[in-house]
């Protein structure tokens, strides 16, 4: 069993492993990754890959196959989600971050499982992966924050080899846009998509938030998944197969 916390790629990522066996050489592999993908791929650092490409200094042909399959989930989510989701805005430049922190954990935890590791929950900044079960019949359990309340959850959800995202404007502000506008996202005010990976879980969750309310039908839409969303009239929209916990 161990715990460790790391702030990275601008916030506290946490996992609590649960297994016996020792872990330990994979564990600094994974958080090695988290470092080298804040290297790679921040739009905020210059010498990064994503800022390189951006500046034309590298060619598409050049890129890494992590950077390519990132912008390839990229084009994929702007086209499933009719622009709202978008990695480049007129005016701007790339900004991949929306898919590349569920990419990035998603793939820690898959070095994890791959190494044998069975029970654990990896937590970034509120975007969760889990594995097993913390105790033997119990789920781990996943707070969902209150959107206006930072010390408050809105929810309790149990998850079990599942994955757990949520968007919002109380950490960052204003910071999700509709792609189709250019615009700050209007009409809700947080967004929580529980998937098998997180990859979906935190497009999905970033994609609905950037459509307003027209977001709740459409992420409600997408198979094997389930979410919790409030909107700006505070009302709650979740669907029947959302894990409450009791």
């Amino acid at each position: 069993m161990s715990t460790r916390v790391e702030q990275i790629m601008g916030l506290p990522i946490s996992l609590d492993l649960r297994d016996d066996d020792d872990f330990t050489e994979v564990v600094d592999d994974v958080f090695a990754w988290f470092h080298d993908v804040d290297a790679r791929f921040s739009p905020f650092r210059e010498d990064s890959e994503v800022s390189r490409y951006d500046r034309g200094e590298l060619a598409a042909a050049g890129l890494s196959d992590d950077l390519l399959e990132v912008l390839e989930l990229c084009a994929y989510y702007e086209q499933l989600s009719g622009g709202a989701f978008r990695a480049r805005l007129p005016g701007r430049g790339l900004d991949p971050c929306a898919v590349v922190k569920g990419w990035a954990v998603q793939r820690a935890a898959d070095m994890l499982k791959a190494e044998g590791a069975t029970t654990f929950c990896l937590n970034a900044g509120g975007d969760v992966v889990t594995a097993g079960e913390p105790e033997p019949g119990r789920p781990w359990r996943v707070g969902v924050r209150h959107p206006e309340q930072p010390l408050a959850v809105c929810a309790v959800l149990e998850s079990r080899n599942g994955a757990i995202a949520t968007s919002a404007a109380y950490e960052r502000g204003s910071h999700i846009l509709d792609g189709r506008s250019g615009t700050p996202a209007t009409g809700l005010m947080s967004v929580t998509v529980v998937a098998g990976d997180l990859v979906t879980a935190d497009a999905l969750a970033t994609a609905a938030f950037a459509m307003g309310e027209e977001g709740i039908t459409w992420a409600a839409d997408r198979p094997d998944c389930e979410i919790l969303i409030v909107d700006d009239s505070r009302r709650v929209h979740r669907t029947a197969g959302l894990a409450l916990a009791s």
